[in-house]
């Protein structure tokens, strides 16, 4: 299996509303924020984890997929991969395989080789930067017959308006059909746009909008974009 290009993708991630990715905090603080972003260690600032992006993107097109029964959950696997009968259903989870890899089945590695996308992590964009770059947002649970309120808590977001700098690359080797795995990256791109990143993406948290994308330095928005129709339609 011969190694042809190595594909660069990269976009600016504009944050609709509030983003919260959490730190792991071990600790809780009576009076302090219940679960806090996570953030560089230099400069303090949030970012956004490349292993965030792609497990969120690949989650979704696994959804797309339909095979999310046969899974249970799980992460599509090669050996599920085996026994589907449908031929385009295969393609597709082929192509998804061969994009985010497959937790590293000895099999799968044989036979579709190498894990083709590799995310970087997202840093802030400094043209966006606007201070400060967290928020705490209150939140509490409502008795619906008393309608008082009660378990206040706050959770630390990166508020809306601040824009990341993602970063990917696509390994293309040979026999790979290049503009069908875009094709798949894309759709999956634009599911994260109609879908949400990080947590709590129910109550509204971690909505997104792609701008700027390019790929090797050419503007290809416009594909991006032009998914949205396609989506749309089939809600």
């Amino acid at each position: 299996m011969r190694l042809i290009s190595i594909e660069k993708i990269e976009a600016l991630i504009e944050l609709k509303t509030g983003l919260h990715i959490g730190a792991g905090d071990t600790e809780i603080h009576i009076g302090g924020i219940d679960n806090t972003v996570v953030k560089h260690p230099h400069t303090l600032q949030p970012y956004i984890p490349g292993s965030s992006i792609k497990g969120k993107i690949r989650s979704l097109l696994e959804m797309k997929s339909g095979l999310m029964q046969q899974t249970k959950g799980g992460v599509l696997s090669y050996s599920i991969l085996s026994k589907i009968s449908d031929d385009m259903k295969k393609r597709e989870c082929e192509l998804i395989l061969k994009l985010f890899g497959s937790g590293g089945e000895k099999e799968q590695e044989f036979v579709l080789g190498p894990t083709r996308l590799s995310f970087a992590d997202a840093f802030l964009d400094e043209t966006t930067i606007q201070y400060p770059t967290v928020e705490n947002k209150s939140e509490n649970t409502i008795n619906r017959i008393s309608g008082t309120a009660s378990n206040p808590r706050v959770a630390e977001r990166v508020p809306s308006g601040l824009s990341f700098r993602a970063f990917l690359t696509m390994k293309v080797f040979e026999r790979d059909d290049s503009e069908k795995m875009l094709e798949i990256l894309l759709i999956g791109m634009k599911l994260l746009e109609f879908d949400a990143l990080g947590a709590s993406g129910s109550r509204g948290y971690g909505r997104i909008k792609w701008k700027g994308l390019k790929l090797n330095d050419k503007d290809i928005q416009v594909k991006l974009d032009a998914i949205s129709l396609f989506l749309e339609g089939a809600s």
